[in-house]
């Protein structure tokens, strides 16, 4: 009896010595972001109209339409949001329409798609290859 005494006490003892050991030399060192947000980018992708037309809004969950992009239309997308309206959740996204072509005189439209019409790719040379795949 007394042989089991002693070994809960010398484990109590020694909890109690590490324990002592991690207070004594925690030095906490701030985490310090970087002054520039990794994740930062001036777009998040590149997309692909994936419907026959695709009505681009001036704001998300707006009828009226500022414009329309056929299917396969390229765009950069810059903002992504999630919205509740009309009793479902849909996801928007602020596009700026991108030409593959330097020499295009077409004019971009910007605005707001929703994501369900577009597949969305990391970068612009995906987003072609895809776009030059799909079917009209």
């Amino acid at each position: 009896m007394r042989l089991g005494f002693l070994r809960i006490h010398s484990q109590a003892l020694l909890l109690l010595v590490l324990f002592l050991s991690c207070v004594r030399n925690s030095t906490e060192t701030p985490v310090i972001p970087p002054s520039t947000n990794p994740l930062a980018n001036e777009f998040i992708g590149y997309g692909v109209v994936n419907i026959a037309f695709a009505h681009v809004t001036a704001d998300p969950l707006q009828d009226t339409p500022l414009g329309f992009l056929r299917k396969r239309s390229l765009v950069q997308i810059t903002e992504r949001r999630t919205l509740s309206g009309r009793g479902n959740t849909e996801t928007w996204v602020k596009i700026t329409e991108y030409s593959a072509d330097p020499n295009s005189a077409q004019t971009a439209i910007e605005g707001w798609l929703r994501e369900n019409s577009l597949n969305v790719y990391d970068n612009v040379f995906q987003a072609v290859t895809a776009s030059q795949a799909m079917l009209p």
